[in-house]
């Protein structure tokens, strides 16, 4: 009976664990301290801001997806983000997607698809350096799971850039950021204020449109978040029942034998 209840406490601690994992071991890695930024997706509780992922979606479409390509998403992905599938189709037609070959033998281009991966603007590896000073952009479907820190990572990138401190050595084609390793980086800053204009008339700030992307390529990184910490949490607070379930039948049993 003790192994009983200790093997669910244990249980429940250890579920705890795995939920908050993620979030302790992002908050100290890294070099540079990142500013803090709340989303809403913070916590073990947390919970994606639907109309802010939608938001960065747009930023993404009309701004990043010049040179960052998300491989691992797949336009019919976005109905799970809160786009109808009409607004999903538009958002895959706006794309040119390289098919083929045709009955001539030839590759030719169409509009995208649902069905379709989200569009890579470069061919391959070697004409993404070529048009970008030899640095590879990186694909941005799992960023904020492959960079410390996350979403926090990504918002502090695009909202890094500074003039650089006098006597810095920059090479040629960088530019200065205060939050990228070594602090020279071949992407230019990319935001500006108004550059994009949001349909729920949000006010479209450098910091609005960072916090935004983030939020989007969060959810492309974990389309599952939501889903695995509600079951975590039923998962946890079942062990915690089971635990007083045995400790009370642990009691009942034992309670005719004299001490």
């Amino acid at each position: 009976m003790k192994l009983s209840i200790k093997a669910a406490a244990l249980g429940a601690a250890l579920g705890a664990a795995l939920l908050l994992a993620p979030l302790t071991v992002r908050a100290a890695e890294g070099e540079i301290e990142l500013p803090k930024v709340h989303f809403s997706f913070d916590g073990i509780f947390g919970s994606f801001d639907r109309a802010s992922a939608q938001r960065g979606l747009q930023v993404y479409k009309e701004v990043c997806s010049a040179c960052h390509g998300m491989h691992l998403l797949s336009y019919r992905n976005l109905v799970d983000l809160g786009l109808t599938p009409e607004q999903a189709t538009a958002v895959a037609a706006s794309f040119n997607i390289t098919d083929g070959p045709n009955d001539e033998g030839e590759m030719f281009e169409r509009p995208g698809r649902l069905s379709d991966r989200f569009h890579n603007p470069y061919p391959n590896a070697n004409a993404a350096r070529a048009a970008n000073n030899g640095a590879l952009p990186p694909d941005l479907s799992v960023i904020t799971k492959a960079r410390e820190g996350g979403a926090e990572y990504v918002h502090a990138i695009l909202t890094g850039f500074r003039d650089p401190p006098p006597g810095f050595a920059m090479g040629d084609g960088m530019h200065y950021n205060a939050y990228f390793p070594g602090h020279q980086i071949a992407m230019p800053p990319i935001l500006n204020p108004d550059q994009v204009t949001y349909g729920d008339h949000t006010p479209a700030t450098v910091d609005q449109m960072a916090r935004d992307v983030a939020t989007f390529l969060t959810w492309a990184a974990e389309p599952e978040l939501e889903q695995r910490r509600t079951m975590g949490v039923k998962i946890i607070l079942f062990l915690v029942v089971l635990a007083g379930l045995t400790y009370a039948v642990k009691r009942k049993v034992w309670s005719d034998i004299p001490h």
